[in-house]
């Protein structure tokens, strides 16, 4: 075997460029097929993040009839034992109770079905943290005038600006990038722009009586800070719940579906307008990773310390069935593309095998000829698609590694047109990658097994080879 294996290696850089193009051509199958995979459960990950992360969380405790009516009526009393044994479990981050229900919101004359959601505005900052969603900057029509009027800022920058009017940012990193700015037009503009455009925010007290408004409902309501909105809507069991709320704050919030109707008051106020005292609809929980033996290991364990029959823990599988089948069937889909690219990465792997065995037909056949026997032949041959097919996996995951790793801590961020599409859609405008998982196990051993299919014609060619056909060749 050792010998075998020695005359492979010196087979294989007896011709390099045949060997490196065959190499060459497992490298771009396993770079695409890792990147492809990448891009997509990455896909996937920001959206769940997004929505869960800073929404549903990845475990709810709940009333049993909250999931099917989700009213101030199904709500629960819990106090801050039940938080702490939650708390001191393995894989909990954070433990959030919300207070949450439906009402009518007014200002003016706009009027609009909302989400209204009762927070404790310090627990909360370790789960969706608010906070840092607060919007810092705005452009709008009177800070663009502003800017024309009072700012020496060239018409190249003011078309970036009015490319960006109505858009808010909750960080300066984002409204640089937006407006395209370089060093030079950051250093002698950027300061003019954000004397204008900078935006007065606040965020919850513990006991505060005001509320934050989501971005894009604020527009649709025009309101703003200091603003009061009317939150009309039904209490526990029936009364009627209404009240007047100051704007302390507005937040964008990633997901475009939820900033078009969220409005967030502390858990006293909310309490207070449902006349729901004590009462809250879900303790939010947010895990170390969303694996399902986590959050299922999670869920049970956190059942056996609930002593009410009426208060259950449900996964966010089961909070979100419409995200959850979505995912599933576009992750279908897209393996069936994925199968697709194998399927043309094999016979390009098998056209660039099948070249190299028509090329040695005659130093086949003279092995043959001189006295080796078939079988070592075969052996030799598949020690060298082997070697090809290990050289061209290791090249292919090394290459992939770099984008696949960048692109998951520093997404791509779609600005103009583009951005504002996807937005539009209901999705944050953003590709990002999913860091090196197991996904990259499983397409190291599809492709393998590909280069092993395409060796099986090469062994039988070799097999039933003739040698007088073979030297003629």
């Amino acid at each position: 075997m050792k010998e075998e294996f020695r005359i492979a290696w010196r087979n294989l850089w007896r011709n390099r460029r045949r060997t490196i193009i065959t190499a060459a051509s497992v490298s771009f199958a396993v770079f695409f097929a890792l990147v492809m995979r990448s891009v997509q459960l990455g896909s996937y990950d920001h959206m769940i993040n997004n929505f869960i992360g800073s929404f549903t969380g990845y475990l709810q405790v709940q009333h049993i009839k909250y999931q099917d009516s989700p009213v101030v009526d199904n709500s629960f009393i819990y106090n801050d034992s039940l938080i702490a044994a939650i708390s001191s479990l393995d894989n909990v981050i954070s433990v959030s109770p919300h207070l949450e229900s439906f009402t009518l919101a007014s200002a003016g004359t706009q009027t609009k079905g909302v989400a209204v959601i009762g927070i404790d505005p310090e627990r909360e900052k370790h789960f969706s943290d608010p906070e840092a969603k607060l919007v810092k900057y705005r452009i709008n029509e009177e800070s663009f005038r502003k800017i024309q009027e009072e700012s020496p800022v060239p018409e190249k920058v003011l078309t970036g600006i009015r490319k960006n009017l109505g858009r808010s940012y909750s960080s300066l990193s984002r409204l640089e990038m937006e407006l395209g700015l370089n060093d030079e037009e950051k250093t002698l503009f950027l300061p003019e722009i954000l004397k204008h455009v900078e935006f007065a925010n606040a965020y919850l007290r513990g006991d505060d009586d005001g509320i934050l408004v989501s971005d894009r409902l604020s527009d649709f309501l025009g309101v703003g800070i200091g603003d009061s909105v009317i939150l009309m809507g039904q209490g526990y069991h029936g009364v009627s719940a209404a009240g007047i709320f100051p704007v302390r704050g507005i937040i964008k919030i990633p997901a475009p579906d939820l900033d078009n109707r969220v409005i967030i008051m502390t858990i006293p106020a909310a309490q207070e307008l449902f006349d729901a005292g004590g009462r809250i609809s879900s303790l939010v929980i947010n895990l170390t990773d969303r694996s399902e033996r986590t959050i299922r290991s999670a869920g049970n364990r956190i059942n056996s310390f609930i002593r009410d029959k009426d208060v259950t823990t449900r996964t966010w599988y089961e909070l979100n069935p419409v995200l959850y089948q979505q995912i599933k069937g576009d992750s279908q889909s897209s393996v069936l593309v994925l199968a697709v690219l194998y399927f043309i990465i094999f016979f390009g792997i098998f056209g660039t095998v099948l070249m190299m065995v028509s090329e040695r037909s005659k130093e086949f056949g003279v092995l043959v000829a001189i006295g080796m026997q078939k079988r070592k032949l075969r052996r030799v041959f598949a020690i060298e698609m082997i070697l090809l097919g290990i050289a061209g996996l290791l090249t292919g995951v090394l290459v992939s590694l770099p984008p696949v790793i960048y692109f998951s801590h520093f997404p791509v961020i779609l600005r103009g047109e583009l951005g504002n599409m996807m937005e539009t859609w209901g999705w944050e405008a953003v590709i990002a990658t999913a860091g090196v998982g197991f996904y990259y196990f499983w397409q190291l051993v599809i492709v393998l097994i590909m280069i092993l299919l395409s060796t099986v014609y090469p062994l039988r060619k070799i097999t039933k080879l003739k040698e007088t056909e073979a030297l003629r060749a």
